[in-house]
């Protein structure tokens, strides 16, 4: 899904109006998420009608007021108004969240081919590799509301990164209340890291694989002999015998 907005800008819908031009800025705010696309024109009629349909649905599923935890979910505009000024009058009824391409941007037409929108409001949903979910959920985001939302990411099996793991809590070294959080966060992006070092043969192929074994191997152990004689001695200090050894 990142790939398809690689090499573009697009840019939030904000007082500003920033732009996100930069891969890591478009890998940041589409990754791991479902994409809306949202085909439309402010000379539509059914769209003018639609869009405060799809501001309460966007609202309730991304801002903090509605919602503890913003969903996994981006929502673009792909005008296809007849004139910059028509695009930017249509943009003042969106949330400020949503994000849009540039009227100058051949792109919109591409992406209008390219999903076989014929007609508007169109909202096709795509799961984060890509895949289209919904052709136009116009009607399933008018119907069901948030509902349909569960059912997508239901389907394209979306990590949430919003809970803690239960075991998380046996640690007592943890730094603040949203530790388990990051640690989740870092871990699942250290998995990714650590499935691309295998695939490309670890750095130097078989060899190089069985050294990182041999020194992993090599680690535990003496983690393990280590954590032996730290139980060792707290057994020692904490028996009768050996208290009274500590003070002779």
């Amino acid at each position: 899904m990142v790939d398809l907005f690689l090499n573009r800008v697009l840019v939030e819908n904000n007082s500003d109006q920033d732009e996100l031009n930069t891969e890591r800025e478009i890998i940041g705010i589409l990754e791991n998420r479902i994409i809306l696309l949202f085909f439309a024109s402010i000379g539509c009629e059914k769209c003018h009608k639609f869009v405060p349909v799809l501001n309460h649905f966007f609202k309730r599923l991304k801002d903090p007021a509605y919602i503890e935890y913003p969903k996994l979910l981006a929502l673009i505009y792909v005008s296809l108004d007849q004139s910059e000024e028509q695009q930017e009058k249509f943009l003042k009824e969106f949330h400020k969240k949503i994000l849009f391409l540039t009227f100058d941007d051949p792109y919109r037409k591409e992406l209008q081919s390219i999903f076989q929108v014929t007609h508007t409001p169109t909202v096709v949903v795509l799961r984060p590799d890509g895949s289209v979910l919904s052709p136009n959920a116009v009607h399933d985001i008018s119907h069901l509301g948030t509902n349909c939302f569960h059912n997508w990411q239901e389907s394209s099996e979306i990590v949430e990164r919003t809970f803690m793991l239960n075991e998380e809590f046996d640690d007592l070294n943890l730094r603040s209340a949203t530790d388990p959080v990051r640690r989740l966060k870092y871990k699942t992006e250290d998995d990714k890291r650590r499935k691309r070092w295998w695939k490309n043969g670890g750095g130097g192929g078989v060899e190089s694989q069985n050294n990182f074994l041999d020194v992993h191997h090599h680690y535990c152990q003496v983690q393990s002999e280590g954590a032996g004689l730290v139980q060792k001695h707290s057994n020692v200090t904490n028996s009768p015998v050996g208290t009274k050894n500590l003070h002779t």
